[in-house]
Formats: C-alpha cells, structure tokens, sequence
C-alpha cells in the first residue's frame, strides 16, 4: 500500500514538472504582451522599449509592449492581474502600484494579485529651489520651515509620489509647509523657477535644463544614493535622515501564479538587458538609471514601500481627488 501510495505521489509530482516545463517552453515561442499603463512617450514606456530591444537581441522572446493608459494606472493593472498565468503577459509600471490601493478601493491586491519579477530602473527625485532664493541646503530650507508653520509652499499631485515625499521628510524633520496641488512635475518645475512656491520634490527630466542652466537649485536627492547626473547633491539620508529612500522605481511583474520557473527565466533576461552598459547608456539622456533587483530582495521592498505608504497618507489624511 505504502509502495502505491509512494508510486502515485511520484506521479502527481512528475506530472506538475511536465506541465510547467511545458507552460515555459509555451512561453518561449510565442509573443510575450508587456503591459504598461501610461501613454506612449513616458519614462516607463521608454524603459520598457529599450529594455524589450535589448532582450531581442540577446535571442529572448519576442516582446511587444501595448500601452493601456487609464484610471491612474488601474486599466492596464487589472489587464494583468486577470490574465493567464502562462508567461506571455506582463505589466511594467512603478509606484503607483502601490500608492492606488491606498486611495481607492480596487478588485485586487498589489502584493498579492501579482508575483514581482524584477525592478529594472528607476529615477531619482530631488527637492528643488529657486536660485535666487536662500535656501543653499536641505536644513537651510527646512530651519525656515520650522520657524514659520505652514508659511512655505511645495507642489504635488494629490496622493502622488511628490507629495509622499514631502509628507514623509515633514514628519521625519518636524516641520509643516503648505501643499499646492498639481496635475505633474513639468508644471510643479516651472511654478518653482516662477516663484509661485517654494519647493517641491521632482524627477529629473522636467527640471534637467532648468537645473543646468542654474535657474533652480537642487538641495537633495531622495534616492538612496547620489544620482550621477547631479553627483554633488546630497541624498536626503545624508542630510541627516537616515533610511529615507523615496524614488520613482519601475519594475516587472507577472499575473499571480505564474510558474516559477518562468518567471526566473524572464528575471534573468530583465536583469542581463536592464544591467548591459548600453542599456544605462541609452536611458541616461531621458534620466533613467537602469539596474536590476530581483526576486526576494525586490519582494521585500515592495511590502516596505507598501506599509509606508499606507502611513504617510493615513497620517497626513490624504483623500483621492
């Protein structure tokens, strides 16, 4: 009996091999759709082309990015989440996956509706200035802060990544300012450099030229390390913050379920393509720094990322517009 038994358990086992030996071969001669849920022409839709051309050429799969724009990021989201399991589906996107749930009730759940492959870049955000202004440092702004509650200005998108950021260093630092809400950081820049507020914490692309020609400054970076298109400024951890890490992170993800032996398979084709030196090459100009991090340690960031998010904007009483 215990032989059957044994016998029959070997089967089973043998048969789950096959079956997801074949989902991967499956995988692998046809064409894998990668969602992404932004418009055409955004970072994450640049990122995602550059990164699908680059594993073209080292002989992966054929690749096909269709954009799904909509719902703040929800359209292309749920495409995902409801697809086969079977490999030939995929969603690039970034923060906001994480940041939605917090502000609208949703049909899945970010942690647990999706089986994250890898992140593949990101773009760091920097707490920007008027040059003619005096703050010269992150403390000189944040001193007048504090002795004025309130009187000083940021702009963010209600419930965006910007505001996060704000929201967060305010309550590390203990200060208070005014939020002046924006549609994106494009015009948040130009408010700066007009002098309508004081502050806000935007990606590089829309302050480059800005920056460059040393119309704004910029008094920090939230990114964890130092951004190598602005090597001189200070990280916010460096400022005396210690652990802040805030950026605009794109990654990959697949429908939950998803056999693991596919989804190993792609992090190795994400990994090699975003970590090829013409990969970084390439995404330079646009502000993107391309590098991989896969598997648990990427996991993990996310559920920490998550559970901070889910602070900030309960502490600050963030409501969806």
């Amino acid at each position: 009996m215990r032989t059957q038994s044994n016998l029959f358990a070997i089967l089973v086992a043998g048969g789950s091999l096959l079956l997801s030996l074949s989902a991967a071969s499956s995988q692998t001669t046809r064409p894998v759709k990668l969602v992404i849920p932004y418009p055409p022409g955004g970072g994450a839709d640049v990122l995602a082309r550059v990164l699908v051309n680059a594993i073209g050429d080292m002989n992966g799969p054929t690749i096909v990015v269709e954009n799904r724009p909509g719902a703040g990021t929800v359209i292309g989201t749920e495409d995902v989440v409801r697809a086969d399991p079977d490999g030939n589906t995929l969603l690039l996107t970034n923060n906001a996956l994480l940041l939605v749930p917090h502000l609208r009730k949703l049909d899945y759940d970010p942690l647990t509706s999706l089986e994250p492959i890898c992140r593949v870049g990101s773009t760091p955000s920097f707490a920007i200035v008027n040059a003619a202004s005096s703050y010269h440092t992150l403390d000189d702004l944040i001193g007048a802060a504090r002795a004025k509650p309130g009187a000083l200005t940021f702009g963010a998108g209600v419930g965006a990544l910007s505001q996060i950021t704000y929201e967060m260093l305010m309550h590390r630092a203990i200060f208070r300012m005014t939020m002046v809400p924006f549609t994106g950081t494009a015009p948040e820049t130009n408010a700066v450099y007009a002098g309508q507020i004081d502050t806000a914490f935007v990606d590089y692309p829309p302050a480059a030229g800005l920056l460059r020609s040393g119309k704004l400054r910029a008094l920090a970076t939230s990114a964890i390390k130092r951004a190598e298109w602005l090597p001189d400024v200070p990280t916010v951890d460096e400022s005396g913050y210690k652990g802040f890490q805030i950026d605009l992170w794109y990654g990959i993800f697949a429908p939950a379920h998803t056999a693991p032996q596919i989804t190993s398979q792609f992090a190795q084709w994400f990994a090699k393509a975003a970590d090829s030196p013409e990969t970084r090459s390439k995404l330079a100009a646009p502000g993107i720094e391309a590098a991989s991090v896969c598997g648990t340690p990427f996991v993990s960031y996310l559920h920490k990322s998550f559970d901070e998010y889910g602070d900030v904007i309960r502490d600050a009483n963030i409501k969806a517009e």
